[in-house]
């Protein structure tokens, strides 16, 4: 089968510079994760030159198999109980002031990695005091105890993304509900009111217009305060296809009707990720907190 070819506006320079080679050199070093080079994040040239990048903590194995991300699937090892203070000592050592953490799903655990997240942000703020910190967290399969454990911690944001329209869940995201990404997103701020909760979807999986309409409904429904909206690419033969790209002048028109309905910031365009610009859009939204 021939592959689609890129438009002109999803093409990204390969990575390089100074500060790339120095950020790789610190994160190999320590032997931690970046969900830029596992994920294939088409960022990753850009973010890494800036000295810009998200660690993935619990390993680099995946316990469930999502049709679109490139991570990979299989048991995990055993945890790795010094990993958090090694994320600690890395954004120090790179003087980060935002700071984005996130994990594969571990299912095999009973919290789902829970501790482990509340132990990386504690380093964190041990190593690198005044960083503003998020966290992009699984679902937890719904598990409160899990959620709170996180919430206790006190991130700066709650990120987790409900990725696609509940239609094509079991397709793209399976192991995954869409009914699990909107109560972590509820249940957020059911337990921390003053939280900054974050989510994102990505689109060209199949996805209708309404459909698209209906979850930001529901996002808005729950007060989430930041969204992101970028291009699904597929990182593999093995994974979904691409149904459609979508123009930059159709993700403007995206972020003006979401920012309508009532987030405090949309990024939006075709290379946006979650991460994406991550310090900016905590600016942008205007929700920056007085560090100690």
């Amino acid at each position: 089968m021939t592959r689609r070819r890129l438009p002109p506006w999803l093409k990204m320079k390969l990575p390089g510079g100074e500060d790339y080679t120095r950020l790789k050199a610190t994160m190999h070093g320590l032997n931690l994760h970046s969900v830029c080079e596992e994920a294939k994040c088409p960022n990753l040239g850009e973010c890494w030159s800036r000295g810009v990048a998200t660690f993935m903590i619990l390993g680099d194995v995946c316990t469930r198999g999502c049709q679109y991300c490139a991570v990979s699937k299989g048991k995990p090892v055993t945890l790795d109980r010094d990993e958090p203070r090694r994320v600690g000592e890395a954004a120090a050592r790179m003087n980060l002031r935002h700071v984005v953490v996130t994990s594969v799903d571990r299912d095999d655990q009973q919290d789902g990695g829970a501790a482990i997240f509340a132990e990386t942000i504690h380093e964190i703020r041990r190593a690198r005091p005044g960083t503003v910190v998020e966290v992009l967290i699984p679902d937890f399969r719904g598990n409160e105890s899990a959620l709170k454990t996180v919430l206790d911690a006190k991130p700066d944001i709650l990120n987790h993304n409900v990725e696609t329209v509940p239609r094509l869940y079991r397709d793209a995201r399976k192991g995954g509900r869409y009914e699990w990404a909107l109560w972590v997103l509820e249940r957020t701020h059911a337990l921390d009111p003053t939280m900054i909760t974050k989510t994102g979807m990505m689109f060209g999986l199949g996805e209708t217009d309404e459909e698209i309409r209906a979850v930001l409904r529901d996002l808005v429904a729950r007060d989430v305060n930041l969204l992101t909206l970028g291009q699904y690419l597929r990182p593999t033969p093995e994974h979904l296809e691409v149904a459609k790209f979508y123009t930059p002048d159709e993700f403007a028109a995206w972020k003006v009707e979401a920012e309508a309905l009532g987030f405090d910031h949309v990024e939006s365009g075709p290379l946006v990720r979650s991460s994406y610009h991550a310090d900016h859009q905590f600016e942008v939204a205007g929700l920056i907190k007085e560090k100690p």
